[in-house]
């Protein structure tokens, strides 16, 4: 049996993220969920084309322990899946950080079904043990773990410094880095290679982005190779604790979110030292956010301060980020960029 991940019907609803990447691609909890879907079916998932004989099935759709084979199932009889207790959906950028909890959790079980952890060094305060899971090759001294508000997992080559204080439910990437005395609440998930300080609450941060000093960032997702500049903060919630609204492009109006969201960062994107982010900013595709006033609450694909990025500029810039972290641009990456560059009047 074949599955098929199709995001043809979810990609409009979940930019910026969709704009450079396959919706499966999308990190929520612990794993992408085409990742989710590889470890639950000994990786028949794909993305390329479908054919006659695979299982189509909806790309947003989170695959868990417990519902991946419900979903399947009413999958092949064609019958709508809609949200319950069991199934979530990704419909909307901001269902990421508001489910991440629960995919956490979810994922967490399937962990620790696969894997057994490594011992927890001794230097290491930790309250309820049992829920944390330390991979091989990870490097964990003089920090405290609270798993009593949820699960705690650190992938492989992944470090925790000195003074860090974290609460979960909570993942760190591999080979991705907690600096010294940061404080992370859950439920927060940090991806590979990526460099996280300061305070962070329930913020899903993707593969080799930096929010790296002090600073703010909560109820937020941030794309990859991102990078927050030092005392970058967002606001949350707004002060009459009114509903908060997202625009995600011209072209879509403004949604309410709920009381609580932040900062919403598509991927290659930056802002300078102390840029402070309005209640449910949306930035869009490699965006450099400076300039001496509020950042708007809605910002465009390649914005450069308060003009247009050059596209080659955009793409050398983005090539130096890359080999800081020992990575290359693909020609497929570069031909994304420059389509959504072509296309920013209809963004």
């Amino acid at each position: 049996m074949n599955i098929y991940l199709d995001d043809t019907y979810v990609k409009e609803n979940l930019i910026p993220f969709s704009l450079t990447r396959h919706v499966a691609d999308i990190n929520i909890g612990i794993f992408s969920i085409r990742e989710k879907w590889e470890k639950l079916t000994e990786g028949v998932a794909t993305i390329s084309n479908s054919s006659e004989n695979a299982v189509v099935i909806n790309a947003a759709l989170i695959p868990t322990v417990d519902n991946y084979q419900t979903i399947i199932d009413k999958s092949k009889s064609g019958v709508f899946i809609g949200e319950d207790d069991s199934i979530k959906i990704i419909k909307y950028p901001w269902h990421i950080f508001q489910l991440n909890d629960w995919a956490l959790r979810m994922d967490f079980k399937l962990i620790s079904k696969e894997k057994q952890s490594q011992k927890i060094p001794e230097t290491v305060q930790v309250i309820q043990s049992e829920d944390v899971f330390i991979s091989e090759g990870s490097q964990i001294a003089h920090c405290i773990l609270n798993a009593s508000t949820g699960p705690i997992y650190i992938a492989k080559g992944a470090q925790i410094m000195e003074g860090a204080m974290i609460r979960g439910p909570f993942s760190l990437g591999e080979n991705a880095v907690v600096k010294m005395g940061a404080k992370i609440y859950g439920a927060t998930s940090i991806g590979k290679q990526s460099v996280v300080g300061g305070e962070i609450k329930n913020a899903v941060i993707f593969d080799y982005s930096n929010k790296a000093h002090d600073g703010y960032l909560g109820d937020s997702v941030i794309g990859s190779w991102c990078n927050l500049g030092a005392g970058t903060t967002n606001s949350n919630v707004k002060n009459n604790f009114s509903p908060v609204k997202m625009q995600l492009s011209h072209q879509l109006k403004n949604i309410e979110v709920g009381n609580k969201a932040g900062l919403i960062m598509g991927d290659y994107s930056k802002s300078a030292i102390n840029t402070s982010f309005n209640t449910g900013t949306v930035v869009g595709v490699s965006c450099n956010i400076f300039g001496n006033e509020m950042p708007p609450k809605f910002v465009p694909n390649f914005t450069w301060g308060n003009e247009t990025y050059n596209i080659d500029k955009a793409i050398v810039d983005i090539q130096k980020w890359k080999q800081s972290k020992q990575q290359q641009m693909t020609n497929q990456e570069i031909e994304i960029l420059k389509n959504i560059h072509q296309n920013l009047k209809h963004a």
